[in-house]
C-alpha cells in the first residue's frame, strides 16, 4: 500500500510540475514581483512565494536572486538568495528521500551519484554540482537519493550558488526594469567561469582516486 501511494504521488508530482511549467511564464510573475518592489512587506511576500513556487515551475534559483537583487541590491538580496537557494530546495529533497527508488531510473541515478560522492565527499561533490551549470534540482535529487544528509547538502549549495547569486543579485540591482530576458543576460560566460570553478574543485578528489592509473612516460624510455 505504501509502494502504490508512492507511486501514485510521483505521477501527481509529475503531472503538475510539468503542468505548471507550461503555463507559467517568468515575465508575468517578475512584474508583479517589479509592482510590489516598494513596499517592503509585500515585496518579502512575493520573494517567499516565489521560493516557493520556484521548483514546481522548474525554475533556476538565478532567476527568483534577480529579483531578489532588484528589491534588495547586493549586500542585503546575497543573504536572502543564498537562504532562498537552501529552502527551495528542501521539498525536493525530503521528497525525493521519500519516493526513493519508485521512479523510473531512480536506483541508476542513486548508485551513480553515490559512486561520485564517494570519491568527492558529500560537501565537495554538491559544491561542484552546484557550481556546474547543471539544473539545480536534478542536484537535489541525486543528492538526495545519494543519502546525503541534508546538513551537508546545504553546505555544499551554500558554497556552490554563491557566484551564481552574487552574479544574479547583481544583475537584479542593475536592472531599471524586470524581465526573463534581461534576467538572463550573460548568463553563458557565468556558466563557463563556474564550470571552470567545478573543475578546480573536484581535481584534488579525481586526482587521489585516479591519478595512480596514470603513468607518466620518462624522457628517452
Amino acid at each position: 500500500m505504501h509502494r502504490g501511494w508512492r507511486t501514485l504521488t510521483l505521477a501527481f508530482v509529475v503531472a503538475s510540475v510539468s503542468l505548471a511549467a507550461l503555463l507559467h511564464s517568468p515575465d508575468r510573475l517578475l512584474g508583479v514581483a517589479e509592482g510590489a518592489a516598494a513596499d517592503p512587506l509585500l515585496f518579502a511576500a512575493v520573494v517567499l512565494g516565489l521560493y516557493l513556487l520556484r521548483p514546481l515551475v522548474l525554475w533556476p534559483p538565478t532567476l527568483v536572486a534577480v529579483v531578489v537583487g532588484y528589491g534588495y541590491g547586493v549586500v542585503v538580496g546575497l543573504p536572502v538568495a543564498l537562504a532562498g537557494a537552501i529552502v527551495t530546495s528542501v521539498g525536493p529533497f525530503y521528497l525525493a528521500r521519500w519516493l526513493g527508488t519508485d521512479a523510473p531510473g531512480a536506483d541508476r541515478v542513486g548508485s551513480i551519484a553515490e559512486e561520485y560522492l564517494v570519491t568527492t565527499g558529500p560537501v565537495r561533490g554538491v559544491t561542484a554540482a552546484r557550481l556546474a551549470p547543471i539544473p539545480a534540482d536534478a542536484v537535489t535529487v541525486a543528492a538526495s537519493l545519494a543519502g546525503v544528509r541534508f546538513r551537508d547538502f546545504a553546505k555544499g549549495v551554500l558554497v556552490g550558488e554563491t557566484p551564481w547569486s552574487l552574479a544574479a543579485v547583481a544583475v537584479g540591482a542593475s536592472l531599471a526594469t524586470l524581465s526573463a530576458e534581461g534576467a538572463t543576460a550573460g548568463g553563458f560566460r557565468l556558466a563557463a567561469l563556474t564550470t571552470l570553478a567545478a573543475i578546480a574543485v573536484l581535481a584534488g578528489p579525481a586526482y587521489r582516486r585516479y591519478g595512480h592509473r596514470v603513468s607518466v612516460p620518462l624522457g628517452g624510455q
